[in-house]
């Protein structure tokens, strides 16, 4: 069988190449050709375009990028007629996939959504364009499941893949190994989190290094993206004791005492290793006002977000500043009635997420669904 997969961020790169896996087990013949990144790569995908050349977050960014996205577009919908595969799985990205769903609808191609759009947080009129071009939607998150069935639209909840990722990836180095490898003292160490592209990295990182003076006996530690050069990083940390781990990001959880998270995945990932975390958020400020006058949800973590309350503390654009992260920071460090709380919510979060082997249940309901067995 004959796949064409689409995910425009290091996430989708993940859950996608996982689900590659699954699908080969029970499709040993499978012909995989997909725009992702380097672990789609590694499944056997081959491999058309790269999430780093398409990854463009908050609208200002998608408008001064338009052309680029435009031209991307058409590229695709020409590559996927050449391909003609048995089914198109689009994974998350709504920006570009839902365009691309419309088209390959239109000529005949089977398209399956894994990770919905949140349409539940924006456009929710969208649902209509989802019942129209895609043939099955394949959810993550408990709420999405009823979101649906309020507009007549049936879908297969599946459960988080992150749970997977994580049993897979759990840390096989001690505390003392992973010091002595990276260079790390036996001080504490704060993980700082500050996303995957550089638009939020350059912001967020920078007010995040601004609370390293006030926490003198702890050390901290940067997870680099894999799609960002070191050497981006490294202009950012110059004059700063921070270390920049690479590949890393869960060894560096598993031994943190608290971790600043931007929001987005790492949040999640953050919860489900346990490690107490504030969110932050900061971006182009019109992007951002644009975003106020037509989001309509409370949160913007996704540990909140699937709770459907305040489990961990959100600063988002003004409200992201050295004296606010502090204050958290502090919370979390010395208030031990605090630290209880957060870790008895992370283990109600658990419990809401569907158990292992999401991407196992996704790739046999594809395969039923495309009539293999």
């Amino acid at each position: 069988m004959r796949y064409y997969l689409i995910a425009g961020e290091a996430s989708g790169d993940l859950h996608a190449s996982n689900l590659m896996k699954e699908l080969k087990k029970q499709d040993p013949g499978a012909d995989f050709r997909c725009w992702g990144g380097d672990l789609m790569q590694q499944q056997g995908g081959e491999l058309v375009k790269h999430y780093r050349d398409l990854a463009f977050m908050g609208f200002l960014e998608v408008v001064t990028h338009l052309k680029e996205i435009n031209e991307n577009l058409k590229f695709c919908e020409k590559d996927l007629l050449h391909f003609r595969p048995d089914v198109i799985i689009l994974v998350d990205y709504p920006g570009f996939n839902m365009r691309i769903a419309r088209f390959a609808h239109r000529h005949g191609i089977r398209v399956f959504y894994y990770i919905s759009p949140q349409l539940w947080a924006w456009r929710s009129s969208r649902v209509r364009l989802i019942r129209k071009f895609v043939d099955r939607m394949f959810v993550i998150l408990p709420f999405e499941k009823n979101f649906y069935a309020g507009y007549n639209y049936s879908v297969d909840f599946v459960g988080h893949p992150l749970l997977d990722v994580i049993h897979d990836r759990m840390p096989a180095l001690s505390k003392a190994e992973f010091l002595a490898i990276n260079g790390l003292s036996d001080d504490p160490i704060i993980a700082l989190l500050p996303g995957s592209r550089k638009m939020e990295i350059g912001k967020i990182l920078r007010i995040m290094l601004s609370v390293i003076p006030y926490y003198k006996e702890y050390q901290f530690a940067v997870a680099a993206a894999p799609s960002i050069p070191e050497q981006f990083y490294n202009e950012i940390l110059q004059g700063t004791s921070v270390k920049l781990l690479t590949n890393q990001t869960y060894d560096l959880l598993k031994h943190s005492t608290a971790a600043l998270v931007t929001s987005g995945t790492a949040t999640l990932e953050s919860a489900l290793m346990g490690v107490p975390q504030v969110v932050c958020y900061k971006g182009n400020f019109l992007s951002y006002a644009i975003a106020r006058k037509i989001v309509h949800v409370k949160y913007i973590s996704l540990v909140n977000l699937i709770a459907g309350k305040a489990l961990v503390k959100e600063l988002i654009q003004q409200g992201l500043t050295t004296g606010n992260l502090i204050e958290e920071l502090n919370n979390i460090l010395h208030n031990f009635e605090f630290q209880v709380r957060i870790k008895e919510s992370y283990k109600e979060l658990l419990k809401l997420l569907g158990g292992e082997g999401a991407s196992e249940r996704t790739a046999t309901l594809m395969i039923q669904y495309l009539g293999k067995i």
